[in-house]
């Protein structure tokens, strides 16, 4: 596999592969990009709805977070601060197919909203690139 530069950040310079977050998988999938959407509350989750979820990689800090039903069916991943594979998220996101990390750990700075990251829950851990 090729390693592609993309631009620095800071004296650093980034490439494709760089791992933004680490933490267990819910269930084996292959490997998913999409735009890194933080999601706090149930408002923020209506905006996505109304710009529209689709390849989004949805950020929540909280394993219980069911404001996330309405858009399941549209999410690239999720990525999961807290939880469990067993915790309502991981239950969830297995039923509807959504690569899920939980329990994720940044390894810097979290991506700005917006940022094209890949979801890699393929190993042993799920992985959240930049």
């Amino acid at each position: 596999m090729s390693i592609r530069s993309v631009e620095p950040k800071g004296d650093k310079t980034m490439t494709a592969n760089d791992v933004v977050a680490v933490g267990v998988k819910v269930f084996d999938a292959p490997s998913v990009r999409g735009s890194w959407r933080p999601l706090h509350d149930p408002d923020d989750v209506l905006r996505l709805m109304d710009e529209g979820a689709a390849g989004a990689v949805a950020v929540v800090r909280d394993a219980g977070a069911t404001f996330l039903a309405p858009l399941y069916h549209e999410l690239a991943a999720i990525v999961c601060l807290g939880g469990t594979p067993k915790s309502h998220i991981g239950i969830m996101s297995r039923e509807f197919q959504v690569p899920c990390v939980t329990g994720a750990v940044f390894r810097g700075p979290e991506p700005q909203a917006g940022a094209d990251v890949e979801v890699d829950c393929s190993g042993p851990e799920g992985v959240v690139r930049g």
